[in-house]
């Protein structure tokens, strides 16, 4: 079957960059603590994060029409309809997001953002009002990931239609009555990509890693344990123990 063009570059790029900042913040979190130097790192990938879902919300609001969030299959019997036929070889098919990739991007997206904000608020002072929230919405995120990606492979074992790579060619089974993109966005994905390595650059060059700390358009954020902090913490611990002593 010929192939046809769906998904613009911005949307590909976007779909790589939330799912590794997504994958590589949630495995820093898992394996260190608060006082690792580590931990930083996942709360500066998280606003990373934050930043490329706003920017892609945006593009799903004034991009082309398979960008577009409004243009997504979401009516829940359509949903039910999908999965009731998932199993049949000879089940319907989508030219752009089906209904349970549909949902799946939208639940991410909408976790995404509320990962930002809470993330933002606990490095802003308010950690215990939001910490267990933040975590259990991160355990949605990658329980939804989880069954995204098995509903990909079962989908390609089902259909055979090369489903699973058109994220990165941006091609499918071309439909008839589909109407394929004309353009890839080329420069609103080079834009994207410059927004986001700027965002980058501007937390990290103002992170300071011994007070675990970065500014975020003038906003100080604590992103982990304090070690000067802390060292003094325990040197004056010391003293006093040694006053006592005394």
């Amino acid at each position: 079957m010929d192939k046809a063009k769906v998904y613009d570059l911005p949307t590909r790029l976007f779909h790589w960059l939330f799912a590794g900042l997504f994958i590589a913040a949630f495995a820093i979190a898992k394996l260190t603590d608060d006082e690792s130097t580590w931990f930083s790192q996942h709360m500066l990938l998280g606003l990373i994060l934050f930043a490329a879902t706003t920017l892609r919300i945006i593009w799903g609001i004034i991009g082309p029409r398979y960008a577009r969030l409004s243009a997504f299959p979401l009516n829940p019997l359509r949903l039910i309809e999908y999965f009731r036929e998932i199993l049949s070889t000879k089940g319907r098919t989508y030219f752009a997001h089906n209904p349970a990739s549909a949902w799946a991007a939208i639940v991410m997206i909408g976790l995404a953002v509320g990962l930002g904000i809470t993330g933002y608020l606990m490095g802003a002072g308010q950690k215990e009002a939001f910490e267990d929230i933040h975590e259990l919405m991160a355990n949605a995120f990658a329980f939804v990931a989880v069954a995204h990606v098995a509903g990909v492979v079962l989908h390609s074992l089902r259909h055979r239609d090369g489903v699973a790579l058109s994220m990165i060619h941006g091609m499918k089974n071309n439909k008839e009555g589909a109407s394929p993109i004309a353009s890839s966005h080329r420069l609103v994905a080079m834009g994207m990509a410059g927004i986001i390595g700027l965002f980058a650059f501007h937390i990290y060059k103002n992170y300071d890693a011994a007070q675990a700390t970065t500014s975020v358009f003038g906003v100080k954020l604590q992103l982990g344990e304090n070690e000067s902090a802390e060292h003094h913490g325990n040197a004056k611990e010391g003293a006093e123990h040694e006053d006592d002593d005394d």
